[in-house]
């Protein structure tokens, strides 16, 4: 476990937090995915449409909880602010961030919101 993200993981939740649409989308590879909410987007336009409508246009905001390594991914938990529609969520949304990163670049991001195991 490290104490914040680094390189491109860092520029990407930096980049969210200040609402900047391109500098969000450049972070990824330009065939990279996103799986958001049960929802995949393919490709740096499909991402750009997600970012636009559901990052900027929300005022998304992620304060960073943990971040652990695992196999040469990354995973970024963190908690969740913004104008979106919050009914039925907890007081403090926490996503865990999944992330794997080639060449400099974001090529998969999984944003899960897990529950604690029951056993």
């Amino acid at each position: 476990m490290t104490t914040g993200p680094t390189g491109v993981i860092a520029e990407h939740i930096a980049a969210v937090n200040a609402f900047d649409t391109d500098a969000i989308v450049a972070t990824f590879a330009e065939d990279a995915y996103v799986n958001d909410n049960h929802r995949e987007f393919a490709g740096r336009a499909a991402i750009r449409r997600w970012v636009e409508r559901e990052l900027v246009a929300d005022k998304v905001t992620i304060d960073v909880r943990e971040v652990a390594g695992h196999h040469g991914d990354t995973i970024v938990r963190g908690a969740y602010d913004g104008a979106y529609d919050k009914t039925n969520l907890p007081d403090e949304l926490i996503l865990s961030n999944y992330f794997s990163v080639r060449d400099g670049k974001i090529v998969s991001l999984v944003v899960v919101r897990n529950r604690p195991a029951e056993y």
